[in-house]
């Protein structure tokens, strides 16, 4: 396999970063003023914030207002290079990784790849349902919903009609909460409003939860406040109800219960994506690498892991920290120093996680906060949701106009995005070039 072209052997230690998550992102970003050479690869050009992927999905957002160019981010930094690419296999051994670009050796690899959704096995479902775990996957869920929409106002059988308007969400944690509260939203004040030949009393939102409350990881008052607030929103909520199977239209639960939809969001699970090479040395449940107190994957040297594809035990976490952006920011703030601190030749320091407590948004003027010496919900809770997202976001002419579409669409309640893009079917360049192969003229014989 060919080397990535381009990356000068220039005598500096390399850290190669897969992944421009959270993480991968924090951690680079941290290395720019250092004697380190940095590589981040990613097989997108951009960072994507996956907190708000529910309000592209709901037509609140442009995606475009949750995703970053990761090479505008390091346009001066010439430290760092990026590179668009998937990562194939790694050899340990020989301090490589091979990927659809070509090969590279590194002194410092680190794994932040996050994690896929889970199906747990169930090929209907990971057919038919509809997942959230990229930009991508949020304007398909976009479109999917307005589709349905155009297709229900041709329909004059009720039930068919209503096949099309529900919506059904499977999994009760912070994506399923929130994506059913803008959802129900919609259907109180604003698809009426496009959509005005449509009986709407039709139009059921379900959320369907296998354990037996919502926001599992938050306290109990703020799982039973966000079942209420879902309710009076209209969201029909049901706990310990599994979904055992989907044929793109009926929904079967394990008791035997039947609903119907043509659009069902799977958010019910999450599962790390093997790496050849890594996986098979040190892969635990969920496909999560072990790694120690300093992230680095257990069994192996200079390789480590990062955020929801690192599993690391400490104190009460004997299952590995919860899978949620801030595990994955600190560790990589440790990382980081610990990195510069081996350069400088100093120890190192173990990671040690600190909860800094957790926020979901149910609706407008509706959020649950657990925060450390705080638990509130309401209006309190919906500002300080507002505020820590949008001070997350990278890019200040990101937040100033997610800022403008929030407080557009809080003042009028209509989100003007709806807009049902369905891209032409094209080969990329790389396709084409494949098929028009010739050899060099200067070579023709």
């Amino acid at each position: 396999m060919d080397t990535i072209k381009h990356i000068p052997e220039n005598g500096k230690t390399r850290v190669v970063i897969i992944g421009g998550g959270f993480a991968g992102l924090k951690l680079a970003r941290q290395l720019v003023k250092t004697k380190y050479q940095v590589v981040l690869i990613d097989k997108n050009n951009f960072h994507q914030f996956q907190p708000l992927f529910y309000q592209v999905a709901t037509s609140g957002l442009e995606p475009s207002s949750i995703a970053f160019p990761l090479r505008k981010i390091f346009q001066k930094r010439k430290n760092v290079h990026f590179r668009m690419a998937e990562l194939l296999e790694v050899n340990p051994n020989v301090q490589e990784i091979y990927t659809s670009l070509g090969s590279l050796k590194y002194d410092h690899l680190v794994l932040a790849t996050g994690v896929d959704t889970n199906y747990f096995g169930n090929k209907n479902i990971e057919e038919f349902g509809i997942p959230m775990k990229s930009v991508s996957e949020a304007i398909f869920l976009r479109n999917s919903i307005l589709r349905n929409y155009e297709k229900a106002l041709n329909e004059s059988d009720p039930k068919k009609a209503a096949n099309y308007m529900n919506i059904v969400l499977v999994g009760g944690g912070p994506t399923g909460v929130e994506l059913a509260g803008a959802l129900a939203e919609m259907k109180n004040e604003i698809l009426p409003k496009d959509y005005l030949e449509l009986d709407f009393s039709l139009m059921n939102v379900y959320l369907f939860e296998a354990s037996d409350r919502l926001l599992s990881g938050m306290s109990e008052k703020a799982s039973a406040k966000a079942k209420t607030y879902l309710e009076k929103l209209g969201v029909i909520v049901k706990t310990e109800a599994r979904v055992a199977d989907y044929d793109g239209l009926k929904i079967s639960l394990a008791d035997g219960e039947e609903f119907f939809s043509y659009a069902l969001v799977w958010a019910a699970g999450v599962v790390a994506n093997p790496i050849k090479g890594i996986s098979e040395i040190a892969a635990s449940r969920g496909g999560r690498l072990r790694v120690d107190m300093y992230n680095k994957v257990s069994g192996l040297n200079n390789v480590y892991a990062l955020g929801d594809l690192a599993l690391q035990k400490e104190g009460e976490y004997q299952n590995g920290h919860p899978q949620v952006a801030q595990v994955g920011l600190q560790q990589a703030g440790v990382l980081g120093k610990n990195l510069i601190n081996i350069q400088q030749g100093k120890r190192m320091k173990p990671f040690h996680y600190k909860d800094r407590g957790s926020l979901a948004t149910i609706g407008k003027n509706l959020a649950v906060a657990d925060l450390p010496g705080i638990k509130t919900q309401g209006f309190l809770a919906w500002i300080l949701w507002l505020f820590v997202h949008l001070m997350a976001i990278v890019g200040v002419k990101n937040r100033f106009f997610i800022l403008i579409n929030w407080v557009w669409n809080y003042w009028t309640s209509d989100q003007s995005l709806r807009v049902l893009i369905r891209p032409d079917k094209r080969s990329f360049t790389d396709r084409a070039s494949k098929r028009h192969q010739v050899k060099d003229p200067i070579n023709l014989n």
